[in-house]
């Protein structure tokens, strides 16, 4: 019985070594390979644009958190208090796709601001869903330049279980206007090694659209600030982006900068949508004081957001909804209409943002 028990102790001591050293060799590998972004740098420019922008113009903009194509009305996400890791099937995010693409090819929006867009990432399956959109705008009959900044970007993400596995996504702007150029510009990180190793390093997307005749740009920001932090690193990268948007207002150019904040404007109405259980994600609450010359837009008509700690139940009125989702737009631009979309959650757990506005 002795001897049993040895070597059974022994058996147990030679396993839990083995996953030790298999991570330890994990952690090295993320180490060597960790992305490590410039504070600025240009990302690829693909497609071409026809349209060219004035004073006076009028322009259609669409945002929306796509959720890899994998976050639709049967998903739940382990990080959300759900269960599961990745979609499904397959043929389930082929379809979100689908669906996704019909929907903005028929807005005909001259700007596409889009996150949780991925590019080669084992959750979705490797499907690369920027080039996707891309092809099904063209096929529309859209002319669209577009480019994509990563948020996400390992080789290896080693949790849960079964863990989560290569990362390799962002947020993709798509424009009927020819750009200046566009770029990355790096967000503080909250998370320290070796957390941040497996974890987003976030980011701001960045275009510049030249106002023809004036001298001016459309800067169009492009954002998806941190979720699931103490909330300074919320704090840090709402400072860095309103300090960013007061520059640009100070050279007199126009603003534009939409997606998902994780976070609600405290100009919200939040009442329609309480925070239904303590177990729940929530989000922050933002200082809109600290954006100046801005006009702070977030649609409470329709929810932006769902939980994701189960699938979706429009039945259940204790399911917890979100307003993450808005625009901050200069005050030299006029707003003719900002709207969240009630898509009902079909093929994303959030709704897309359609925005009008008018230069001034």
């Amino acid at each position: 019985m002795r001897k049993a028990a040895k070597i059974a102790g022994l058996t147990i001591a030679a396993v839990i070594g083995a996953v030790l050293v298999g991570y330890l060799i994990i952690i090295l590998i993320l180490t060597v390979t960790e992305y490590k972004p410039e504070a600025t740098e240009p990302v690829e420019t693909f497609g071409q644009a026809e349209q060219t922008l004035h004073i006076g113009d009028t322009v259609d903009v669409v945002a929306w958190n796509i959720g890899f194509c994998g976050l639709g009305d049967n998903a739940d996400f382990f990080m959300d208090g759900g269960k599961k890791v990745k979609p499904s099937t397959k043929e389930r995010v082929e379809e979100n796709l689908s669906a996704i693409i019909d929907f903005l090819a028929k807005e005909e929006a001259d700007l596409l601001l889009l996150q949780e867009v991925d590019e080669d990432t084992t959750h979705s399956y490797y499907i690369d869903e920027r080039s996707a959109i891309a092809s099904g705008m063209e096929q529309a009959g859209l002319s669209y330049e577009n480019y994509l900044a990563y948020n996400f970007k390992t080789l290896f993400v080693p949790y849960p279980f079964p863990p989560v596995g290569k990362e390799q996504s962002g947020i993709a702007t798509y424009s009927a206007y020819p750009s200046l150029g566009a770029e990355r510009v790096s967000l503080p990180c909250p998370f320290s090694y070796p957390v941040r190793l497996a974890n987003l390093k976030r980011c701001l997307l960045v275009s510049r659209i030249p106002v023809e005749e004036s001298g001016k740009e459309l800067v169009v920001i492009n954002l998806h600030l941190e979720a699931y932090d103490d909330g300074e690193g919320k704090e840090a990268q709402t400072k860095m982006l309103a300090q960013l948007i007061e520059e640009e207002i100070n050279k007199g150019n126009y603003v534009v900068a939409g997606g998902d904040f994780n976070q609600s404007f405290d100009t919200t109405d939040l009442s329609s949508y309480p925070h239904q259980r303590e177990d729940l994600w929530e989000p922050g609450i933002m200082k809109t004081e600290d954006f100046i010359d801005v006009q702070c837009l977030m649609d409470v008509s329709v929810p932006s957001c769902r939980s994701l700690d189960r699938s979706y139940d429009p039945a259940d009125p204790a399911f917890q909804y979100y307003m993450l989702d808005g625009f901050l737009v200069s005050s030299n631009i006029k707003v003719e209409q900002m709207e969240t979309v009630d898509l009902g959650f079909k093929h994303a757990d959030h709704n897309p943002l359609r925005l009008k506005i008018t230069l001034e």
